[in-house]
């Protein structure tokens, strides 16, 4: 396996000029928003599409992204390559991403850190890894050849979790850390995703916060989750992305903002999806944030560094 350095060139057979992500806030793409965008005055930072949702060759849904493309920084963010699974990336539905991106030529690619697939079959959801060594290794090699296929560094997410492994024996964030350094990745830092693992692990997100490489993190998702309780009556907490971001979650951020800058941030809703304006506040909301806390930040880094 052939590692990737970081900032390869983006090539591809697009007809999209290449557009870097703004530090701002944007939104997850659904087809029944695009003509709401496209006739805002309100100009979304930018807008982020699950790839495969798009891995045919064309129809209306490649007509919308088409039209958006036009006029927005794109960000694809899968949800299918399994990067943690045993079994190896599935060397078809890479090739169906890679059609993707070099389509739309989109400024970040992302997955997730976890695995959903085992042989041939496929589960409707994003699993866990054990934090050890041996799926580290795994984990790398197969974020190398992604980013080797795509001729591109790719981002990395945290995952949300809810069950603990016997075999784990590094911290989440020392796992991070160590994908990033030996496969030259980027990060993808979801800020909803760490306060419901800490609440369904009873630690605190702040002391997560703290070990997290921020230097690295590329892009910030921030979504809304459900509250629920286990069997023993605690509280556990579901990513689900069904309704606004959590005030709990919006001051982690503020957090996370005030100490790393102005990060582009998406804000995440894929079900029970609202009217664009509905989600459109929430982008706004967190635009704000950056505008107020982004700037000052990376003044006082820069100064730091003098």
């Amino acid at each position: 396996m052939t590692q990737s350095a970081p900032h390869l060139p983006i090539v591809g057979t697009s007809r999209f000029p290449s557009i870097p992500l703004p530090p701002r806030a944007g939104a997850g793409l659904k087809t029944e928003h695009v003509d709401a965008i496209l006739a805002d005055d309100y100009q979304i930072g930018f807008l982020e599409v699950h790839a495969e949702n798009f891995m045919g060759d064309g129809g209306p849904a490649h007509r919308a992204l088409a039209a958006i493309r036009e006029r927005f920084a794109l960000s694809i963010h899968g949800v299918g390559l399994s990067i943690g699974s045993e079994g190896g990336i599935s060397s078809e539905h890479l090739e169906r991403l890679a059609r993707v991106v070099e389509r739309y030529e989109p400024a970040m690619v992302s997955e997730h850190l976890a695995w959903s697939s085992h042989d041939a079959g496929y589960f409707n959801d994003l699993l866990p890894v054990p934090y050890n060594a041996e799926t580290l290794e795994r984990v790398v090699s197969h974020v190398g050849q992604i980013q080797d296929r795509l001729k591109r560094p790719i981002l990395i997410e945290n995952p949300s979790t809810y069950v603990a492994f016997e075999q784990t024996t590094m911290s989440e964030t020392d796992f991070i850390r160590e994908i990033a350094r030996k496969s030259g990745c980027g990060l993808l830092l979801d800020v909803n995703n760490v306060f419901v693992s800490a609440t369904n692990h009873g630690w605190k997100p702040m002391h997560y916060m703290r070990d997290f490489p921020l230097e690295l993190v590329e892009e910030i998702h921030l979504a809304g989750h459900a509250e629920d309780v286990d069997d023993e009556g605690d509280p556990l907490l579901i990513d689900a992305h069904d309704r606004p971001v959590a005030d709990a979650v919006w001051k982690l951020y503020e957090i996370v903002i005030s100490q790393a800058g102005a990060i582009p941030t998406l804000v995440e809703w894929d079900n029970d999806v609202p009217e664009w304006p509905v989600l459109r506040r929430e982008a706004q909301l967190a635009d704000a944030i950056l505008a107020r806390l982004g700037p000052a930040s990376l003044l006082g880094s820069r100064h730091a560094a003098e």
